[in-house]
């Protein structure tokens, strides 16, 4: 079964409000989508319309070319969280998963095998008012894991949870992404996004910036620059400014060469017989990256103290 998550010209209005914009994209099976964007981007309207929460003004999403409301077995097919503290505070871990398995036909079983997966098999008969934050998260996530579905939507899956539970849910969505499964998550995490994630869908504004691999991305919106260090700064300075390289003095003594290649200033360097003790292309971050190609469409962006 075809289980790609297609966007074809999604919007959504509320009033004079526009919250998604003629938004396009494609989620495939077998890789793990980062779904990025600043706060008021439109990324969990987008998801809400996507698993039938909420209704489009115009445009259509779905999976496998079919609305989830017309999915034949909409329970096993499609895994969601997107928000954890959605739980009755007074039932258990335990019983809170059995009232969604029962309505999938699952029975104890599965329960038991989801809270052992998530590391909440020794707090299966504590109430939901007793979990912490990351508790919380991990039940979400056994929520969502319980119909061992083909798809997964998954809206801050690592908020609140410790170095070892951002590894784990990290290596789980790799795993199931692996298995063929559609993983569709969304994070402000950037250094957990760069690691977990193979492809980048990134809104802003209810529209779409950019759609590619995470590699592409970054490639695309990164100025090229080498951090070189040498004994003899100013005469490779002198070189590099005949040659008309742009760069950049550091407060260490190193140059800071733009809009160019490592090969580049080896060769200049070579030619004028400067030794080098240092020469390292630098590698943007997805933070800086992202922070810097989305800043026109940031609603909400703090000052310096």
């Amino acid at each position: 079964m075809d289980t790609g998550i297609r966007a074809r010209g999604l919007t959504k209005r509320y009033g004079h409000r526009v919250a998604v914009d003629d938004l396009s994209f494609t989620v495939r099976p077998g890789l793990v989508t980062g779904f990025l964007g600043p706060n008021g981007a439109g990324k969990s309207t987008t998801m809400r319309m996507l698993l039938g929460l909420t209704r489009p003004t115009r445009g259509t999403i779905t999976i496998g070319g079919r609305h989830i409301t017309d999915l034949d077995d909409p329970a096993h097919t499609v895994g969601a969280l997107l928000d954890a503290r959605a739980v009755h505070p007074l039932r258990t871990a335990s019983d809170h998963l059995l009232a969604y398995a029962q309505t999938a036909g699952l029975g104890r079983a599965r329960v038991a095998e989801v809270l052992e997966l998530v590391g909440l098999a020794d707090a299966a008969g504590r109430r939901a008012d007793e979990f912490s934050l990351g508790m919380h998260q991990r039940l979400g996530i056994a929520t969502a894991l319980l119909g061992d579905p083909g798809v997964l939507v998954l809206d801050e899956p690592l908020n609140g949870l410790d170095p070892e539970g951002i590894r784990w849910m990290r290596t789980l969505m790799r795993d199931l992404a692996g298995e063929g499964r559609t993983i569709l998550f969304s994070s402000h995490l950037m250094s957990e996004m760069e690691l977990t994630a193979d492809n980048l869908i990134v809104v802003g504004h209810g529209r779409l910036l950019a759609e590619s691999t995470l590699a592409e991305f970054v490639r695309a919106n990164t100025t090229q620059a080498v951090t070189v260090r040498t004994e003899q700064p100013d005469l490779l300075s002198h070189a590099l400014h005949r040659a008309g390289v742009p760069f950049e003095r550091a407060p260490d003594a190193s140059l800071l060469v733009t809009g160019t290649e490592s090969g580049t200033v080896g060769r200049i360097a070579a030619a004028e017989g400067i030794p080098l003790d240092e020469l390292t292309r630098v590698r943007e971050s997805l933070e800086d990256v992202f922070l810097r190609f989305t800043h026109d469409d940031t609603d909400y962006e703090g000052r310096a103290a």
